[in-house]
């Protein structure tokens, strides 16, 4: 068993809001006032190289790197000009990080909610596969672990295959805020994927709720090529009537939300009665306006998402967004992690349905 005391935790500056909370939640947990936190400064020339570094000693500590490559609110000036950053720059960043370290803590993992790159996880012909070489690149700088979300595809661990790749859901965290809101009869609620890709996360969620699930799969023009893809024809429908159904829509992450508003306004037309989306990563990489306007004709009741990932808070304060605080389950897992002891029951936390059966006395 560790020191309680070996453990800290350093948080990029695309984190910050998540990372305090963290922080307040570890020292919570562990009945202490010892902040957990370390001091970094991350410098930036005219012509956008930056540097990293460490203004305390890590030396033999077990170091937590918490970093949301997906914040584009953070900007820098370049050549005179407001620059946001992207991912990639986020991402060379953990690695400036590491390489402040210089090989002096104990262990090094990184914490990155939104795996990234995540969604370049597999090559279609001559394709980069940014995320595998990704984590590689982490691997062969030392670190001893990667702690992610609701990745996009677990398998991409196969890249790493000697290095902890720890996957987590905050399926249990946006439950508790949709139990705590919504007023449903579960068993006539149905939990629906978007897509193939999104099946086991749907099957996951229908589990812990026990109920039935269904599926969308995207019919493609395969002859056509619009933004890098073919583009698609019509959503089709695999499964049980959903007339008069309650439905929860299910995927990892909410990028523009097209499909997504598609897929709801198609089962409108089937006659269901409520929509909720839920999404562990709600980028609108385009806005919100669609979103506003599928909202006003009443193509979903509301979103369920995370503060695993930034949204800005024009997009918190709508009145069909609900953002789950994930940051006691965070510190929980890196609590666990640190202390050397089981994260199965994190995993597998199904805490939310059990608490409301047991309150609305719903056990057989």
């Amino acid at each position: 068993m560790k020191n309680k005391d070996d453990l800290c935790l350093i948080v990029m500056d695309n984190c910050k809001e998540l990372g305090l909370k963290v922080n307040k939640e570890i020292k919570k947990l562990k009945k202490t006032e010892e902040n957990y936190l370390v001091p970094i400064e991350i410098a930036r020339f005219n012509d956008g190289e930056g540097k990293v570094s460490i203004l305390e000693t890590i030396r033999n500590k077990d170091v937590y790197i918490l970093s949301d490559t997906h914040n584009y609110s953070i900007t820098y000036n370049m050549y005179g000009i407001t620059h946001n950053m992207s991912p990639d720059e986020h991402f060379q960043d953990i690695k400036r990080v590491i390489s402040a370290i210089m090989g002096h803590a104990k262990s090094i993992r990184v914490v990155m909610p939104f795996l990234y790159a995540s969604r370049q996880h597999k090559r279609k012909a001559r394709e980069s596969l940014d995320c595998a070489l990704a984590l590689q690149e982490l691997k062969n700088l030392g670190i001893s672990g990667i702690v992610t979300f609701d990745a996009h595809d677990p398998n991409v661990q196969n890249a790493i295959p000697t290095l902890p790749f720890d996957n987590f859901f905050s399926t249990n965290d946006m439950l508790k805020a949709f139990l705590k809101k919504e007023n449903l009869i579960l068993e006539n609620t149905l939990v629906i994927s978007p897509d193939t890709g999104a099946m086991d996360r749907a099957r996951f969620l229908a589990d812990i709720l026990r109920v039935d699930v269904g599926m969308f799969y995207k019919r493609r023009d395969i002859s056509k090529v619009v933004n890098g893809q073919n583009p698609i024809v019509a959503h089709e429908y695999l499964g049980k009537d959903v007339k008069g159904k309650n439905i929860i829509i299910v995927d990892d992450m909410l990028a523009s939300g097209g499909s997504m508003i598609e897929v709801a306004c198609e089962l409108k037309k089937r006659g269901t009665a409520k929509i909720f989306f839920f999404t562990t990563f709600a980028l609108f990489t385009t806005g919100c306006e669609k979103f506003d306007k599928a909202y006003q004709e009443n193509c979903f009741d509301a979103i369920y998402s995370t503060n695993l990932t930034y949204i800005p808070e024009e997009i918190i304060n709508k009145p069909w967004m609900n953002v789950a605080d994930c940051s006691e389950y965070l510190a929980k897992i890196i609590d666990s992690l640190n202390k050397g002891t089981s994260i199965t029951s994190l995993i597998k936390d199904n805490s939310a349905i059990t608490s409301y059966k047991k309150e609305k006395n719903l056990f057989k």
